[in-house]
């Protein structure tokens, strides 16, 4: 197992070969959503493209709040893997599954209340918010088992695995893909196709590597797994395990509220601006699932430096890690200023949409050897469970972030909404260099 191989020196290229796997899985995860906005795109009205964007934009949102479920996993496995602790490690995935399923539950009740708040933030038009509807109602019942698949991929990450876990965000992102070509292209349902396609696989998804990670346990670390109430019931775990998650929640749902404002602001400036920032952002996305290659396989090996108590091999860790990332940042804007724009034209047929979307090109070229230095950190914080800096610093960048793109957006129209997600990243990756020594302290 390449985790038991790795030693204080940990180099790039142990990194990188880590890494590897979770690129091609990231690669999957963006081109669900080119695919299911290329879908929408290039259907007669741009009235399905708005709805999708919007819906699935503000139901990932809230999905993506609960990532703790993934992070928090990540950190805790992690590091109770480098103690050699199975049985606790089976016992944090049961709590996490048992947090997943509560919250999927909370989420289907207040699926009334989701749909009336998007209704209230978006002046769109009647036909818009029926789709929006249309979306919502059907997407909601997806998130039982799109939270547990965060805990699943928590847990293959935290034990350094990322081999599986890649083959399992790529099965979800094809099933996905496939589901929702067959279901807009050939059943012709349009909005509803994209919806139950990450519906129906979701739950496939789910199913089948529920069942492989049960036997691994068994066979890898000599434990059935069982669902023991009175180990999960531990008030002083389940107290570090509510904190770490708590920190994780409001860090991660006040980082999705900050690209879904980048929606809302769209909408402000004109219906077609949210389809022009739809298409940006999923180039950003595109950007952030590579970079965060680098940040998910850290996170693992972190924990273990951590939880080894070896210093040497966190520090090196960290080194070698952000070299990577940023060298990749600048890769990708290389990449982007050549074929962005046949992506964009992949996209969407819709000329007037091409041409208002070339004009901000320079913005998604701008922003990836910046967002590497965040990204990589947000990675180290996760994997060294220090949640309450990873909070108090995205709070600091998000209430700057907001002030200044209110501002920035009234003087330079939509131009001020991508100059300030540009600094958005700078303050991010500025207020976690400023906890750093934080996590310097466990090794002491």
């Amino acid at each position: 197992m390449l985790s038991l191989r790795l030693s204080s020196n940990v180099t790039k290229w142990q990194i990188f070969k880590l890494s590897i796997p979770i690129f091609f899985s990231n690669l999957a995860i963006p081109l669900v959503g080119i695919v299911d906005t290329g879908l929408m795109g290039h259907l007669e009205s741009q009235e399905y493209l708005i709805a999708v964007s919007i819906a699935s934009t503000f139901f990932t949102m809230i999905l993506w709040s609960f990532g703790f479920l993934r992070m928090g996993t990540v950190g805790l496995v992690s590091q109770t893997f480098g103690k050699s602790d199975y049985r606790e490690l089976v016992n944090i995935i049961f709590r996490n599954i048992c947090i997943a399923f509560i919250i999927a539950f909370l989420i289907i009740i207040f699926k009334p209340i989701l749909i009336n708040i998007i209704f209230q933030i978006f002046a769109v038009s009647p036909e818009t918010n029926s789709f929006i509807k249309d979306y919502i109602s059907i997407r909601v019942f997806s998130a039982p088992a799109e939270l547990i698949i965060y805990v699943l991929v928590g847990f293959f990450l935290g034990i350094q695995r990322t081999f599986i876990s890649s083959v399992l965000i790529i099965t979800l992102s094809l099933l996905n893909i496939c589901f929702s070509i067959y279901f807009v292209n050939v059943l012709g349902l349009n909005v509803k196709g994209v919806a139950f396609g990450t519906l129906m696989s979701a739950y496939i998804t789910v199913l089948l590597f529920s069942v492989y990670m049960y036997f691994y346990i068994i066979k890898r670390f000599k434990v059935i797994p069982r669902f023991v109430l009175k180990k999960l019931l531990n008030f002083k775990k389940l107290f570090k395990l509510f904190n770490i998650n708590f920190n994780i929640f409001i860090r991660t749902i006040l980082l999705t509220f900050s690209f879904f404002w980048i929606t809302y602001l769209g909408s402000t400036l004109g219906e077609e601006y949210v389809a022009v920032n739809s298409i940006l952002l999923q180039l950003i996305f595109i950007s952030s699932f590579f970079l965060d290659a680098y940040a998910f396989s850290t996170e693992g090996i972190v924990g273990y430096s951590i939880g080894k108590k070896s210093s040497k091999m966190f520090i090196n860790t960290v080194k070698n890690s952000l070299i990577l990332s940023f060298i990749t940042g600048v890769l990708i804007s290389i990449f982007f200023l050549f074929f962005a724009k046949e992506i964009i034209n992949l996209i969407t047929d819709l000329e007037f949409l091409i041409f208002l979307t070339y004009k901000y090109l320079i913005w998604v070229i701008l922003i990836p050897p910046i967002a590497s230095i965040a990204y990589q950190l947000d990675g180290i914080f996760i994997g060294a469970t220090q949640t309450k800096e990873l909070r108090n610093a995205m709070i600091v960048s998000v209430f700057i972030y907001l002030f200044l793109s209110v501002f920035l957006t009234k003087q330079l129209h939509n131009y001020g909404i991508w100059f300030s997600l540009l600094l958005f990243m700078i303050l991010r990756a500025s207020t976690l260099h400023f906890y750093f020594s934080k996590i310097l302290n466990q090794f002491r």
